[in-house]
């Protein structure tokens, strides 16, 4: 019997659909922690910096940009360390910390309202999620064998969007009818469901060394990480991931900055859609920016398992190769617009993109993981997302801060193009328009309307074609995509010659 158990660890368990029921269990604990982390990711940008929001914190696109670095470094690249602690102190003890830590991270987003008080509820929410990633995915893989990892993580990857599907739709009708603040609360709330969920949960053994000292633990992480091969594969995926990222958390602003979305709005007003699923503003008629966005997690939910099935027998580095010159092409072609319809159309391609890679980088590390370190290795999933998170995060305060966002973009109108500066020269810095102006970036637009005599549709429309930043904010991004189809498609021909590294 113990031979039994050693050659096939899933053995004797019960299943469902070709699955063990403990797996079906995590990808439940995986979908409530996804739909409130979606509930609030998919609207945060918003909160944290549009110079419109009345109920936002106002902060600049640098701010955020330094606040998403802090969630990034604390949420992607603490899972390095994390996996392995998971591993070896055992999955549902680091399930419940990380749990306890999510749900006080969101109850502080809703009480903090400066941005070092902010910051800190990210860097105690990112902390939960860097402990959550690895114990759930580690012992998700433990449920996995090799011949159904494929349709496993694919499975997965569609759970996960069901979380992101829901959440930004249940995020329109609550900040829209309750504020903020009930946001973040209930997104707690969401979290909590997770502990009844544990009650159930019968933990899984990684095959780790459970005699490691804290500090054994720390060093096999280090080790593991001095493969060249394994850091060179990081680094590719992390530029990916940097342009990934700058789509989805730098789009919600210039969406809502730029984007004419009537078109859709109307489409939506002859259809059985809610009626908030549209909103007036002073252009018109348009589309929630959180609305747009969704197309993808529901493109995902309805494709990603097919599409898992059709490339189940494509080695998954070629599929990752697919999948970014897609991305690449989705986010130029939704960038690069002002019209809905046609950012809708680069949303099909991205997310067409995504569901060939992001799945497909969870089997790699999975399949080519050692026994016993799945955890581990699964943990350094997250280091592409945490490089390419931190870095675009900074790129992305710096592009849109200058070149990008339209109350910047009106106060650079009313110094360059008006006599509104009094005769002052401006030294070119975004961060002297203020006291140049006397007029702030929440009132900068509204300004420039008054001094011009445009209403706000003919005054959107001339920033737009006076400083091009659809040009400026996103080809920079976009060629970062290329570099990355480029050294991935060189790295997949040198791995046929590693019996490790070709999967």
């Amino acid at each position: 019997m113990s031979n039994l158990q050693t050659d096939d660890p899933l053995a004797g368990r019960k299943s469902f659909l070709g699955f063990t029921m403990g797996y079906w269990m995590l990808n439940g604990v995986e979908m409530f922690e996804r739909l409130a982390y979606y509930l609030v990711r998919s609207v945060v940008a918003i909160y944290i910096m549009q110079a419109d929001d009345p109920g936002g914190l106002h902060l600049t696109a640098a701010d955020k940009g330094t606040i998403y670095l802090v969630w990034f470094a604390f949420q992607s690249v603490l899972p390095t360390f994390t996996g392995g602690y998971a591993d070896r102190y055992g999955y549902k003890k680091t399930l419940f910390f990380a749990i306890t830590l999510n749900v006080m991270g969101y109850l502080l987003m809703a009480t903090q309202t400066t941005f070092f008080g902010f910051t800190m509820a990210i860097v105690v929410l990112a902390t939960g999620t860097a402990f959550f990633k690895p114990s759930l995915q580690g012992s998700l893989a433990q449920n996995i064998t090799p011949d159904k990892s494929s349709m496993g993580w694919g499975i997965f990857y569609w759970v996960v969007n069901v979380g992101a599907a829901i959440g930004p739709i249940l995020a329109r009708f609550v900040r829209t009818d309750l504020g903020w603040p009930a946001l973040f609360y209930i997104a707690a709330a969401t979290m909590s469901l997770n502990y009844l969920m544990l009650f159930t949960f019968k933990d899984f053994s990684s095959g780790a060394n459970k005699t490691d000292s804290p500090g054994q633990v720390m060093i096999n992480t280090l080790k593991n990480l001095g493969d060249a091969r394994l850091i060179t594969w990081l680094l590719i995926m992390s530029c990916f991931w940097l342009m990934m990222y700058t789509l989805w958390d730098l789009q919600p602003n210039f969406l809502t900055d730029w984007n004419d979305s009537q078109g859709v709005a109307n489409f939506f007003l002859s259809t059985p859609f809610p009626d908030n699923w549209v909103y007036q503003t002073d252009r018109g008629l348009m589309v929630p920016q959180e609305i747009l966005m969704n197309l993808n997690a529901v493109l995902i939910v309805l494709l990603v398992i097919p599409i898992s099935w059709f490339v189940r027998k494509l080695r998954t580095l070629e599929s990752m190769v697919i999948g970014m010159c897609m991305a690449t092409a989705g986010v130029l072609i939704g960038g690069l617009t002002n019209v809905g319809g046609v950012f809708l159309l680069g949303v099909v391609g991205f997310s067409l993109g995504e569901m060939l890679t992001g799945p497909k980088k969870n089997e790699y590390l999975g399949l080519i993981a050692p026994p016993g370190k799945k955890g581990l290795y699964l943990g350094y999933v997250n280091i592409p997302v945490g490089i390419g998170g931190m870095i675009g995060a900074k790129m992305q305060g710096y592009f849109y801060g200058n070149f990008g966002e339209k109350a910047v973009l009106a106060q650079k109108y009313l110094a360059e193009h008006t006599g509104f500066a009094d005769g002052k020269i401006w030294d070119g810095k975004v961060a002297s328009l203020d006291n140049l102006l006397g007029v702030s970036r929440t009132e900068a637009f509204g300004q420039m309307c008054e001094v011009t005599g445009l209403d706000p549709v003919a005054a959107t429309e001339l920033l737009w074609n006076t400083y091009n930043p659809q040009y400026k904010v996103w080809l920079p991004f976009a060629a970062i995509g290329v570099v990355a189809i480029i050294a991935l498609v060189v790295f997949a021909r040198m791995a046929r010659r590693w019996n490790d590294m070709n999967a």
